[in-house]
């Protein structure tokens, strides 16, 4: 089974044999063309480049345009490449669909969280905040307290837990399984939540 390059829908949930709701998300995955086939006597390892999403001519640069070309193949938005753990042998200018996943198999899927901005400790860390509203703290509830540093060494150390920017990082969610192939369509129903907004870009690998 290759690995492909989708986008989220969203999420919906469907009834089992045994009339079970499961919850899972909805990918639009592929087709992707196969833009490179890198190999370990070329490039020092083995893997393929996929490419999804056309665009137009006019957002491609010359360079790129000459790459897709080489392949018979329209520009795209978004490429990636996947480790060569394939069933079948891949060609340049080859087409990867959703036909080729099997129902009732395991997936890792690969997306961008969703950015939630600059936060606070309370909901970036976890942290309980102070307390109580006792001894005059009456705006310290949610204050990550004390740093632990004294006139030695008059600074915080790297990689304390502080506020700051969370979300909108790589995240990779190993072993979800298929539970439906729409060919027709070009779905896959994946188990479970995927990281992500809707319209965002995923990597589905084996």
């Amino acid at each position: 089974m290759p690995g492909i390059i989708g986008k989220k829908i969203g999420m919906t949930s469907v009834f089992d044999a045994e009339g079970k709701n499961i919850p899972c998300t909805v990918i639009e995955a592929g087709p992707c063309v196969v833009t490179q086939v890198k190999t370990v006597e070329t490039d020092g390892y083995d893997a393929v480049q996929l490419a999804y999403d056309n665009k137009k001519e006019k957002r491609t640069t010359n360079c790129l345009l000459g790459h897709f070309k080489k392949a018979n193949s329209a520009p795209k938005y978004k490429i990636a490449e996947i480790a060569k753990t394939f069933n079948r042998e891949l060609l340049l200018g080859d087409v990867v669909t959703v036909a080729d996943f099997n129902e009732d198999t395991w997936v890792d899927v690969t997306g961008i969280s969703k950015g939630k901005g600059f936060q606070g400790v309370v909901r970036r860390h976890g942290f309980q905040g102070v307390g109580g509203q006792t001894h005059g703290q009456h705006n310290r509830l949610r204050a990550p307290g004390s740093m632990g540093a004294s006139s030695y060494p008059s600074r915080v150390f790297k990689g304390k837990r502080l506020a700051g920017r969370m979300g909108g990082d790589r995240v990779k969610i190993l072993n979800l399984r298929i539970l439906k192939v729409i060919p027709e369509n070009n779905l896959l129903l994946v188990k479970g939540s995927i990281p992500g907004a809707k319209g965002s870009y995923l990597i589905i690998e084996d």
